[in-house]
């Protein structure tokens, strides 16, 4: 399953077209130039996008067959693992560091840096504090985060 998140994110427009729309960038003709993509590129990249849930179309003209983009609810549970991958990318591939957009909290309106804590004690994680643990069907309570 992990091999099929990597395959999907990993072809080349998939995550641009996605990171894109999660920042407000919803019409066709708007991706198109944001991305500066082929028209044919975009259509068959959004259709497969909406096929596989994380897209939906949004008709916006009733007198034509024009659509804007918007995240699905399944898409928007990625967005911490998008965040996640970006702050990597940030810290150690962009020597020349660029405005970059931020993102602001909807529950106190500030603008904020996401980390990955502990659903157990609540502290701050990286790569550095996790191992990977072998489970029994027995302990897959564990895995919940009000689990013991």
């Amino acid at each position: 399953m992990g091999q099929e998140l990597f395959a999907l994110l990993g072809e080349r427009w998939n995550y641009a077209i996605l990171r894109q729309v999660f920042f407000g960038v919803e019409r066709f003709g708007t991706l198109q130039r944001a991305l500066d993509i082929a028209p044919r590129t975009l259509t068959a990249r959004l259709t497969t996008l909406v096929e596989l849930g994380l897209l939906e179309r949004h008709q916006y003209r009733a007198d034509k067959e024009w659509f804007d983009y918007r995240l699905t609810a399944a898409a928007r549970e990625l967005v911490p693992a998008w965040i996640t991958m970006s702050q990597w990318a940030s810290t150690h591939l962009d020597h020349e560091r660029t405005a970059q957009r931020r993102l602001r909290h909807k529950l106190c309106g500030q603008i904020a840096v996401p980390v990955l804590t502990c659903s157990h004690c609540g502290e701050e994680m990286s790569g550095r504090d996790l191992e990977p643990v072998e489970l029994s069907t027995e302990s897959e309570d564990v895995l919940r985060p009000d689990g013991p």
